[in-house]
């Protein structure tokens, strides 16, 4: 077989999955890569399409600047000049019936000033005077992981969690502190709760040691960021095949065998490699059969729906403008809507696009509140409207609105989350030329997505050099005696 083109597969056409083949040609010009994904289009949760005339994100807004990989996957593929910064306007969170100022100092809502706290009117007398009584309490000793809202909430108190932790977490997994992993979701948090008595003086380290001048938080592309998977796709030089759903994977003697296309008329597709960048139950049906353990690990991982309304209204439809770039809501408040961004007052360019048009998100869904998105997408905005009138007292009519909703989106990081993951790698690697990636496995967001992408896709590699090596050395019995 020497002198055969190499083959791989990458299962999933999102940012992942296109990241792995880019990663893969970008290292072996000289390889076969083929992306299956079952939808229309590729890109998974990174979309964008226009609202009044202005190009909005459907779906991820941003990346995390501070994490390098998804600005230098950007930059490699042409999209450099395209990166831009949010405004320096800070949040909010909706809490006991008014909009207060987020706490600059915190780690993920665990407060790291209590004079602060208290100055933003979040907790109530009696939650703010828990707080520092983690002080002087015995340690809470944890040995294995725990849920955020077990930790905390033993430290600080029921307060903390509710209205500063709780709006945080479900602003990026739309789960709850209740189940989510304290090692998972907050890894700074679990670090020294192992090490500290005291988690406020805890978080009080970790805002110290913050970088100063680290620069933004976020990017995002001026186009939006739906045109990342596009310029990716592009750049890999990959074969994209959109529309295909694949059903069943197998191992063959040569390597990995792919079955796609409706039962009536299947399609067979041969590989050398694989790499599984699908969400968790979908990777769970395809490993089933060769990698029942990883299957049955990746089948317990749940996953929240949400949606996300998009309005641009008038400005003068605000009787001031937006302080921030938007709020965040604590469940207990029993609001449908879990946060809002002013997306013309975070970035620049949005508002450029058309200085009278302010342009808004408001986000719909946690774990556990389906019955919202069984409502009609009419309602749905009329619930965005509703918010906007009473919060921030918009007036009129929006000029126009958008919709999207995203099911079984946000993977839950419930406890042991990292012991699965590591099971789940664990039980892959037997496999020659298998690998998995995505938002399954160690964040959420695009870098760890395109982190995930560059170890599938470097174990790839290293796969198919050792058995080219192992090829030549059969085809060259003597250069094994040297």
């Amino acid at each position: 077989m020497e002198g055969t083109r190499r083959h791989v597969v990458v299962v999933g056409g999102g940012i992942a999955g296109l990241a792995a083949a880019w990663h893969l040609r970008h290292e072996d010009p000289g390889l076969a890569v083929t992306v299956l994904d079952g939808a229309p289009r590729v890109g998974g949760k990174l979309r964008t399409s226009e609202v009044a005339g202005i190009p909005v994100d459907e779906g991820a807004e941003a990346m995390l600047a501070r994490r390098p990989e998804g600005r230098e996957l950007a930059r490699a593929v042409g999209l450099g000049d395209e990166l831009v910064h949010p405004a320096p306007a800070g949040a909010s969170i909706y809490s006991r019936g008014a909009l207060r100022a987020m706490p600059k100092r915190q780690v993920m809502g665990v407060p790291a000033d209590v004079a602060e706290l208290g100055r933003s009117g979040i907790l109530s007398p009696a939650g703010l005077a828990r707080v520092p009584v983690d002080q002087i309490l015995p340690a809470t000793l944890i040995s294995s992981d725990v849920s955020v809202a077990a930790y905390i909430r033993a430290r600080m108190g029921g307060e903390v969690v509710d209205r500063l932790v709780e709006p945080l977490l479900g602003g990026v997994y739309a789960g709850r502190a209740e189940t989510l992993s304290l090692d998972a979701t907050m890894p700074h948090i679990a670090a020294v709760a192992r090490t500290e008595r005291s988690l406020l003086r805890a978080a009080r380290g970790i805002a110290d040691d913050a970088p100063k001048d680290a620069g933004p938080v976020f990017t995002t592309l001026s186009g939006g960021m739906g045109g990342l998977p596009e310029a990716v796709a592009r750049a890999s030089g990959a074969e994209i095949r959109t529309g295909v759903m694949v059903r069943e994977l197998a191992r063959t003697p040569e390597g990995w065998r792919l079955v796609t296309g409706p039962t009536r008329s299947p399609e067979v597709v041969e590989a050398d490699a694989v790499v599984i960048a699908v969400p968790a139950p979908a990777a769970a049906r395809l490993l089933a059969a060769e990698v029942p353990k990883a299957a049955a690990e990746l089948a317990r991982i749940e996953y929240a729906s949400m949606a996300i309304v998009t309005l641009a209204y008038p400005r003068a439809a605000f009787p001031e403008p937006p302080a921030g770039s938007g709020y965040l809501v604590p469940p207990v408040e029993g609001r449908a809507v879990k946060a809002v961004t002013f997306s013309s007052v975070k970035w620049p360019h949005l508002a450029d696009a058309d200085p009278a048009v302010l342009v808004l998100r408001c986000s719909v869904g946690r774990l556990g509140e389906e019955y919202l998105l069984q409502r009609a997408d009419d309602e749905l905005v009329a619930l965005a409207m509703g918010e906007m009138a009473e919060v921030m007292g918009v007036r009129g009519l929006p000029l126009d609105s958008r919709v999207t909703r995203w099911g079984g989106a946000l993977p839950q990081y419930e406890v042991g989350h990292l012991d699965r993951v590591a099971r789940v790698r664990a039980a892959v690697a037997v496999q020659p030329g298998l690998a998995v990636c995505g938002a399954a496995y160690d964040g959420l967001g695009v870098p760890a997505c395109v982190a995930t992408a560059r170890t599938a896709a470097a174990g790839i590699l290293a796969y198919l050099d050792e058995r080219r090596e192992g090829e030549w050395l059969e085809g060259h019995p003597a250069a094994g005696a040297r």
